[in-house]
């Protein structure tokens, strides 16, 4: 039960997020969307470990950023 709570208050951060991001760039639009969907992916690897969904979101950040790129 508490790992569907984490993963839907995560979803729900996940979705804030990317709606306000109508000012900006497409590389910035794509580090945020990269860092939620990676803090998402490290919460549901680690079963809700703190290190493991702040882990994602840096890599998936990253990620994110490198595939904005123009």
């Amino acid at each position: 039960m508490k790992s569907r709570i984490q993963a839907a208050v995560a979803a729900t951060f996940a979705v804030l997020a990317i709606a306000g991001c109508s000012g900006m760039t497409h590389q910035e639009k794509s580090t945020v969307a990269g860092a939620a969907i990676g803090g998402v992916a490290g919460s549901a690897l680690t079963n809700g470990s703190a290190a493991g969904t702040v882990g994602g979101a840096v890599v998936g950040g990253v990620v994110g950023h490198e595939v904005g790129k123009p």
